[in-house]
């Protein structure tokens, strides 16, 4: 009977850490499932608010009045995807400052001579930003900003951005530079 009992203690002696580690991933489950309902809610709340804001530039004759135009042609990706054309609106731009509700850029696709709005893109200047948010980056519902450095394919100084796909779905997600559902080969 001690040999049973020895071969035992051995045994739970040899498993105790994959124990501990299972018995740790179970506590923490209902927190990581937390963790992406919430990542989740507050992406799906960003690209609402976007649509909501731009659903009268879905008309790209629209943007013009706001004081958006086009910059930059039919930006594609390195090697795969595109954003489009960006409509940019330079107050916005010049603002240093986020509003969820007025992006700086529309993104639309060229089909043909029309336009379709697939996006939009936040830009702020990133000395500007820093300098009056105690060096913290841009964040906007949970979603945090992409830094450009310079020099870059724009030929502007260093800036954040985030674009939100939110009327073009992007297999990569909302917030990806680059979408693979985009082209500017219909142009």
């Amino acid at each position: 009977m001690a040999i049973t009992i020895r071969t035992l203690v051995r045994k739970f002696i040899k498993n105790f850490p994959r124990v501990v580690v299972l018995s740790s991933l179970v506590a923490a489950a209902p927190l990581l499932a937390e963790g992406t309902s919430h990542h989740h809610e507050s992406s799906a709340r960003l690209v609402h608010i976007v649509r909501d804001a731009t659903r009268q530039f879905i008309d790209v004759n629209g943007a013009g009045p706001a004081g958006y135009g086009p910059a930059f042609g039919c930006v594609s990706g390195p090697d795969h995807g595109a954003m489009g054309i960006h409509y940019i609106n330079g107050t916005l731009v010049g603002d240093g400052e986020i509003d969820a509700e007025h992006p700086e850029a529309l993104i639309y696709e060229p089909v043909g001579e029309r336009r379709r709005l697939v996006g939009v893109e936040y830009i702020v200047d990133a000395a500007t930003w820093l300098a009056n948010h105690k060096n913290t980056p841009p964040m906007l519902e949970g979603q945090a900003f992409q830094f450009v450095s310079s020099p870059n394919r724009y030929g502007i100084p260093a800036f954040f951005e985030l674009h939100v796909w939110a009327w073009r779905d992007n297999p990569n997600g909302a917030f990806v530079d680059w979408n693979n559902e985009v082209s500017c080969e219909r142009q």
